[in-house]
């Protein structure tokens, strides 16, 4: 079918087509003229975007989530926020509400059956690029949706604190309960530390050890100058065989200068002896001389070396007496650092135990505060007015596309109608359908030529086409 058949079956149905479209235009008027009027109210809300949180000072990003907005919709369009509205406007005590309830028949209570008659009205809409979202309510008295916008607004507001503030006072509970438990630890281990001090006499450990390590210090140094005193004095001692060789005893002036006074003594006896007899008087004095001498010399070779002796023995029991110092001393300082030791894990316990009490408790001081904060996230953009005119039904939109589902219904109706009873409307009927060459063609009379003769007419529109 080309365009000039689509306008012959138009034009030969189109008594038909415009009575199918005035049909359509008078019906979509008297439904329009007959809906009852609804109104619509909106009431603007805005999910405020702050850098900080007042109380916290952490930053809040949650508005810029994917899902954040959509999440708002939905609390909204909730039931918590629609018995809200009913709780603060106190829907339930209207006696035509509680008529309406009585009639219904519901299984519901009331509030949940009025839930259920106030939703189907509400529509909110967030919007695409921004953090506005339009709280939109519609029925049939403008005062009561521009109320009802309202209410939802302030609603959403309550609702969205409310989830908000749920779970911080749950923590701040728990972390009220962690307290007591931390602060009771932490006594425990500040008792443990303190009761070890006192056990061990501790009062300043690293001043202590530090006079401690020094004292050891000296004790080591000390007894390394008695070793070395001691082995010194044990090998002069057995440098020689005899007491009379023995360096100590050599090196005494007072041996020195009896060995002199014996050799004197000696020589002038050997000349005595050669002079005189066995029985003269000088031969006596001079071996009594001598003898005196070397009683003399042999008691103090006997003294030096008792001396020499008695030395090692003090050098030795000094070495000893310092020994035993230096290893209570070492003893000491070897407890001392165990005791700092335990003394360390004992801090550590506390320093744990306090630094967790301290952050449990500025954790609960943060979310106790924020638990007690009454601020919101959610202002108040724009409130709902009583609307000046219906939101429905629109007559002039209605009336347009009614024109135009009337004039798709005509069409629609004309091809259905030469669908069914096919008709020849033009010379390519003949040709496409029946497959017959075309020899000529009359056409309409004019107005002019209805008026004269036929015949004429007929053969001044005659029109011959070659055959095919």
């Amino acid at each position: 079918m080309n365009l000039s058949q689509f306008l012959l079956i138009l034009r030969a149905h189109m008594k038909i087509i415009l009575l199918i479209f005035g049909v359509t235009v008078a019906t979509a008027l008297v439904v329009s003229l007959l809906l009852p009027k609804t109104y619509k109210a909106t009431s603007s809300v805005v999910l405020n975007y702050k850098a900080n949180d007042p109380v916290t000072g952490l930053m809040v990003t949650a508005q810029a989530l994917p899902g954040y907005m959509p999440t708002q919709v939905d609390i909204i369009n909730s039931r918590n926020v629609v018995l809200t509205v009913i709780d603060n406007l106190k829907l339930v005590n209207e006696p035509a509400v509680k008529a309406s309830y009585a009639s219904s028949g519901s299984p519901l209570d009331i509030r949940n059956w009025l839930a259920d008659a106030l939703s189907p009205n509400l529509d909110a809409v967030a919007s695409r690029d921004s953090s506005v979202i339009d709280i939109t309510y519609k029925g049939r008295d403008p005062q009561f949706v521009a109320t009802m916008a309202n209410a939802f607004a302030e609603a959403y507001q309550q609702v969205s604190m409310q989830l908000k503030l749920d779970p911080t006072r749950k923590a701040s509970v728990y972390f009220n309960d962690q307290i007591k438990v931390l602060r009771e630890n932490y006594e425990k281990a500040q008792n443990r530390l303190s009761k070890y001090q006192q056990e061990n006499g501790i009062t300043n450990l690293d001043n202590r050890m530090d006079v401690e390590n020094n004292r050891l210090n000296d004790l080591s140094t000390q007894l390394v100058a008695a070793q070395g005193a001691l082995s010194e004095a044990q090998s002069r001692r057995q440098a020689a065989g005899s007491a009379a060789n023995s360096p100590d005893v050599l090196a005494n002036p007072l041996v020195q200068n009896l060995r002199a006074n014996v050799a004197a003594s000696e020589a002038r006896f050997a000349q005595a002896a050669k002079r005189l007899g066995t029985n003269h008087p000088d031969y006596l004095n001079a071996k009594a001389e001598l003898d005196g001498l070397r009683a003399q010399l042999n008691a103090a070779i006997a003294s030096t070396s008792a001396s020499v002796s008695t030395n090692a023995s003090i050098l030795a029991k000094r070495e000893a007496e310092i020994r035993g110092e230096f290893d209570a001393q070492k003893k000491k300082v070897l407890d001392l650092n165990r005791s700092r030791d335990e003394l360390s894990v004992l801090q550590r316990d506390l320093d744990s135990a306090q630094k967790a009490y301290e952050l449990t408790s500025q954790r609960f001081t943060q979310t106790n505060l924020e638990g007690q904060s009454n601020q919101s996230d959610i202002s108040l953009l724009a409130t709902a007015v009583p609307p000046t005119g219906p939101a429905s039904p629109r007559i002039f939109v209605n009336l347009v596309l009614s024109m135009f589902v009337g004039l798709v219904l005509g069409v629609m109706a004309a091809l259905g109608l030469e669908l069914i009873n096919r008709r020849v409307r033009s010379e390519v009927d003949l040709v496409e359908g029946l497959g017959l060459p075309v020899l000529g063609s009359i056409a309409r009379p004019s107005l002019h030529a209805r008026r004269g003769s036929r015949r004429p007419a007929l053969a001044r529109n005659v029109r011959s086409l070659p055959a095919a």
